[in-house]
Parts: C-alpha cells; sequence; structure tokens
C-alpha cells in the first residue's frame, strides 16, 4: 500500500479526544539524552535507577536468557555498558508503550496477539536489518515493534466501527489498512506516527511506522531505505490469529528481491526468529504464538524450495 497524503485534522482531534496517556519521565529522558552522543553511560544510568519499576525491568532484560551473560548483572551501568544505550533505550520504550495501551473489548481483537505479531516483526526487521547490512539494526526492532501501537487506542475509541474492520478482514484476505483508509480516509499507520511525534520519539521512528504499508515504494528504493523496507516488509509476516498467510507470495517475492545472494532460506530465517522470539517473549511476559512462523512452509514446501 502506497503511503497516503491525508487531512490529518479529523485523526488529531480524535486522537486528542483520546487523551493519550504521558510517556513516563525516565522514558523521556532516556530519549533527550540520546540526541547527544557525548552522554556518558553514567549519565544514561540516573533516570533508569530513579525508577525502581524500570530498574528491575532493565536487570530482567540484560540477565535474561535473550543475552546468555555466564554472570548476574546486578548494576543499571554495567547492564549498559555490556549491551548498550541504544538497547536499553529502546527497552525502556517498549517496555512504557506496552504499559500504556489500552485492551478494548471488541469484536475479534486481541491484544495478546497483537504484542505477539509485533515482537517477531520486530525479531524480523532487525535480522532483516542485518541481512542488508545495515548497523543501526537495534532501532528497526523498536519501529517495528510500535506499528500497530495505535490499533488498541483507536479500536477503544471506535469499538463498532473497528470490530466492523475487523470482521471485514476476512482472517486477513483484505488488509487493515486498505480498510481503514476506504472507511477514514487515514490509516493506524498515520495514528502510530502522529502519537510518536507527540510523544517526541526520533523522527526515524515516527517515519517508520507511518510507512510501513508502503513496501512497493519502499522496494523502488530499497538502497536508499534499507530500514523502511525491513519494517513494511515485516508487516506481511503471518498473524497469530489468521488461519492463512494470504501475503506469502508478495513476501517471498519481496525477500527474494531484496536478500543478498548468500541468504539462508525464508525457511531458515524464520526458523531463527521462532528461536530469537522464543528467548525475548519472556522478558515481556508474552507465550510463544501457538503456530511458529517456520511451520507457515510445512503445508508449502515448494515455497520454501524456491528461496535460498
Amino acid at each position: 500500500m502506497a503511503a497516503v497524503h491525508y487531512d490529518n485534522s479529523r485523526l488529531q482531534k480524535l486522537l486528542g479526544g483520546a487523551q493519550l496517556p504521558a510517556l513516563p519521565q525516565s522514558a523521556i529522558r532516556l530519549l533527550e539524552l540520546s540526541q547527544d552522543p557525548n552522554n556518558s553511560t553514567a549519565q544514561f544510568a540516573v533516570p533508569i535507577e530513579a525508577d525502581p519499576g524500570l530498574t528491575g525491568q532493565v536487570l530482567r532484560f540484560v540477565n535474561s536468557s535473550y543475552f546468555g551473560f555466564s554472570n548476574e548483572i546486578a548494576s543499571v551501568k554495567l547492564a549498559i555498558s555490556l549491551v548498550g544505550i541504544r538497547t536499553i533505550k529502546n527497552f525502556a520504550l517498549w517496555s512504557a508503550v506496552f504499559s500504556l495501551m489500552p485492551n478494548p473489548q471488541c469484536g475479534p481483537f486481541d491484544l495478546k496477539s497483537l504484542w505477539q505479531d509485533s515482537l517477531r516483526r520486530a525479531v524480523f526487521a532487525r535480522r532483516f536489518g542485518k541481512l542488508l547490512g545495515r548497523s543501526n539494526s537495534e532501532d528497526l526492532f523498536a519501529a517495528a515493534l510500535l506499528q500497530d501501537m495505535a490499533v488498541p487506542l483507536l479500536a477503544k475509541e471506535l469499538p463498532k466501527e473497528y470490530e466492523s474492520l475487523l470482521e471485514e478482514r476476512q482472517g486477513g484476505q483484505s488488509g487493515l489498512s486498505e480498510l481503514e483508509a476506504d472507511k477514514f480516509g487515514w490509516t493506524h499507520a498515520d495514528a502510530g506516527a502522529l502519537i510518536a511525534r507527540g510523544w517526541h520519539l526520533p523522527e526515524t521512528f515516527a517515519s517508520f511506522i507511518e510507512s510501513h504499508g508502503a513496501l512497493d515504494e519502499h522496494l523502488a528504493e530499497s538502497s536508499r531505505n534499507q530500514g523502511a523496507l525491513a519494517v513494511s516488509l515485516s508487516a506481511l509476516l503471518p498473524t497469530a490469529v489468521d488461519d492463512e498467510w494470504f501475503d506469502r507470495e508478495r513476501f517471498l517475492a519481496a525477500y527474494q528481491q531484496c536478500a543478498p545472494a548468500n541468504a539462508v532460506s525464508v525457511e531458515a530465517f524464520f526458523k531463527a526468529i521462532d528461536n530469537e522470539f522464543a528467548e525475548f517473549a519472556p522478558v515481556l511476559k508474552l507465550a510463544a504464538p501457538a503456530k511458529p512462523l517456520s511451520a507457515w512452509f510445512t503445508a508449502a514446501p515448494d515455497l520454501a524450495d524456491t528461496i535460498g
């Protein structure tokens, strides 16, 4: 779906009436500090250590099997020095957003499945960014994780409309963004970008969120938009709630077009994502989806064998 130019006044009014929750002060301060590359580890530790809840989350994160350190990390400063400022900053952001989003009672909407999909997309975007040779792939993880963050809020504010839209998806046969654009003239990607800018998140995040439905545009300029390409390609992954993957052929064609010649097959790539999800999900208190990504190829091995 190409990026849509729209009059955002109605969407701004809707989001304004929704009384968006504020980001915690600790997350805001970390974002402010990250704007200056000269800020030290000790400076980044201050807002984390001032927030006992965030301190505990950061230390659980760094001591999880995802990193696999042999010794327990008991210091925020040491945690930052070991895994990097960017990783800790983004983790604080993810944790804050997870805690702020509502869980609307809206027809087939399921918040748990949305976060499962978001984490798989995040892991995919980071891995695919690295495959393309992008150095700062940690930001792709955060942007892909947050790309659908507006959906719960929109479903809460417009429950009847979103119950209808989610049913009209027909299990993924129609895209939610296309249905939103037809009905409202804007999409959850537009709303997510407005939320990100309202929170003063880095413009890169807002841009990736806003354009995650514009895969064809990113494919046409793949050499210049590798980050945006990785995030938008992640949006085509199968979802936890659908029984079919209607975007499979489109995804495979894009992967084949963009991936280096020596890249592993999509099936092998998906198995690596499943493994990373299993290591990371407990940190965010998420269960694994009933169907792992790699299982989407067991019913059609000929498709998997065409790429590799």
